[in-house]
């Protein structure tokens, strides 16, 4: 994506953002304690960790390892979901976590190794470039510290992956693109990074809400609702939809990597 392409695809960002930003900070797949519990147990951050999560968005990760870190920051593109983040932070009395906006596929506003912790949840997938936001935050990593990622993961199968991507991109339209996990590997493996743990999971969800969270056009959730259904019949993406109870769902396919930069 060109320069121009990638600031259009940022205005998409801020408009989607602004819109869901009250849904998307309460759906339970973002806010679920027992997740994000899992989250900092798996990175497990040393006490004395300054951490910085990328796309905070509500900050919900960002207020988890607040409860066990040093300091956090979270920087965000939007002022919809920063606002949030800051209401639940106040009315919380955490004081050792700070949000603030920024471009995350710009150059971070960040020193060289300023961090312990480095970490981004459910947000690469909205990038235009995102093994320039994976080198940015290796950069703002201090050597021997960690990277963590964890996002929406597509097939290894080119096809089936376009297929995905393809409706969620109807549903939401900053969505870019789900990567294959390979890929996720391929680009923290570039920026210099080694993984040291990994974890994957389902998470299943309801169509109805997940086109509801998005506030998806009508035009444009026909169509996202109809290839869900379509894939039901010919398991065309690896989301296995299902119907259940008359209500259709289909599986996200997460994976969570944690990395250490090597120098």
């Amino acid at each position: 994506m060109d320069d121009l392409g990638n600031m259009e695809h940022k205005d998409l960002v801020r408009e989607e953002f602004t819109r869901q930003a009250d849904d998307y900070a309460t759906a339970p797949a973002i806010r679920d304690a027992e997740h994000l519990r899992k989250l900092v147990e798996i990175v497990a951050p040393p006490a004395d960790a300054r951490v910085l999560e990328v796309a905070t968005g509500p900050g919900h990760v960002a207020m988890a390892f607040a409860q066990v870190c040093r300091e956090v920051v979270g920087i965000d593109l939007t002022d919809a979901p920063l606002k949030i983040a800051e209401k639940m932070r106040a009315e919380r009395g955490l004081a050792n976590v700070s949000f603030r906006k920024g471009d995350v596929e710009s150059r971070l506003p960040f020193k060289d190794g300023e961090f312990d912790v480095v970490l981004c949840r459910f947000a690469v997938h909205h990038f235009a470039a995102p093994e320039r936001v994976i080198a940015e935050m290796a950069r703002v990593c201090r050597a021997d510290g960690l990277v963590a990622i964890e996002d929406l993961i597509a097939s290894e199968q080119p096809e089936r992956a376009a297929y995905y991507n393809e409706f969620e991109r109807l549903r939401d339209t900053s969505h870019t693109s789900a990567l294959a996990i390979s890929e996720l590997v391929r680009m923290m493996g570039a920026a210099g990074l080694e993984i040291v743990r990994f974890t994957s999971h389902g998470y299943r969800t309801p169509v109805s809400q997940w086109i509801k969270a998005a506030h998806t056009s009508p035009e444009r959730a026909a169509k996202a609702v109809a290839m869900v259904e379509r894939d039901a019949v010919e398991d065309l993406s690896g989301a296995r939809p299902v119907r259940i109870d008359g209500e259709m769902y289909f599986t996200y396919r997460i994976a969570m990597l944690v990395t250490r930069k090597l120098r």
